[in-house]
């Protein structure tokens, strides 16, 4: 049982009036059992929640009823804060401001100093260092357009830089590995895409679609990377360690002399593999397989042509 969704649930029961089952399972993508559960779970922890049947019915919790603030722990309202503060980092949304408003007049005034204490003790800030300056409208517009029902255009840059226009049914806006992703269906290709923000320009809103049966993206790649992988062995100077330990752990490095070290890096034979290496420059070198090595030379050769020219 999720302690983040059960918060939710009492966050959306007091600012509805009434919610059925069936929305909030389908808006936390659980089970109508899950939702009967976490009910269930907050009726317990004092919070007096009833069921209405019949046409209109739903949850809601008993009416001049006023929320104990003993029910959140420090923990719990450290927790909350955190993750709705790293958001609100990275998305401008007048509804997470609400909703730290919210959460924050939970706070007893003897508890502020220890939640702000415990708060602070961890920061996330998922805005980027730098780069494209189109990712936070379109941010935006997206969740508009998923709020809506609406569809999106625009035009896209695909692998090997294929540009196409494209119109997609939004469903789900996705954070992976620090980049923006909207996944729903496009219209082009008749099935469902995971889109990249980044990758996108001259987005607009367009008319109102009627939504269809959601299928979730395939975010967990884990097994399938295994297969895939294969170690090979380079050599790199200390002045990229921080850099290849994005990578691989610091039990894969092996001292060679006083500047370098021998690496076993788990590789893929693709672009962007082959890439990441190049990206190390002269401070590092692939030892072996052959195979990868002279791949690696090629490219390095192909490189050197169009300075030469």
């Amino acid at each position: 049982m999720k302690v983040d969704r059960l918060i939710s649930i009492i966050i959306i029961l007091l600012d509805k009036e009434r919610i059925s089952a069936q929305k909030l399972a389908d808006m936390f993508e659980v089970s109508l059992r899950t939702i009967y559960r976490d009910i269930d779970a907050i009726d317990r922890a004092g919070i007096p929640v009833r069921a209405i049947s019949g046409v209109g019915g739903g949850f809601e919790i008993m009416p001049k009823y006023k929320i104990d603030r003993q029910v959140f722990s420090i923990a719990d309202l450290s927790t909350i804060l955190l993750g709705l503060s790293s958001l609100s980092n990275m998305m401008h949304d007048d509804e997470l401001r609400n909703a730290l408003i919210k959460v924050k007049s939970f706070i007893p005034a003897d508890k502020a100093k220890d939640i702000e204490l415990k708060t602070n003790q961890i920061h996330i800030d998922l805005s980027s260092w730098m780069g494209n300056s189109d990712i936070q409208s379109y941010l935006e517009t997206s969740k508009m357009a998923l709020e809506e029902n609406r569809l999106l255009s625009f035009e896209y840059i695909a692998h090997h830089g294929n540009k196409t226009v494209r119109t997609i049914e939004p469903y789900q806006l996705v954070l992976k590995n620090n980049h923006w992703y909207l996944h729903g269906f496009c219209h082009k290709r008749n099935d469902f895409r995971l889109f990249r923000l980044s990758r996108m320009s001259n987005l607009h809103i367009e008319e109102i679609f009627t939504p269809r049966e959601h299928q979730k993206p395939q975010l967990e790649f884990t097994d399938i990377l295994a297969t895939m992988q294969t170690e090979i062995k380079i050599r790199i100077h200390k002045s990229v360690l921080d850099r290849v330990l994005d990578y691989c752990s610091y039990e894969c490095f092996l001292p060679d002399g006083d500047e370098h070290y021998i690496v076993c890096f788990p590789f893929v034979e693709n672009d962007y593999h082959y890439d990441i290496l190049l990206s190390f420059g002269n401070k590092c070198e692939c030892l072996e397989p052959l195979r990868i090595r002279t791949e690696m030379k090629r490219r390095i050769h192909e490189i050197a042509a169009i300075y030469e020219s």
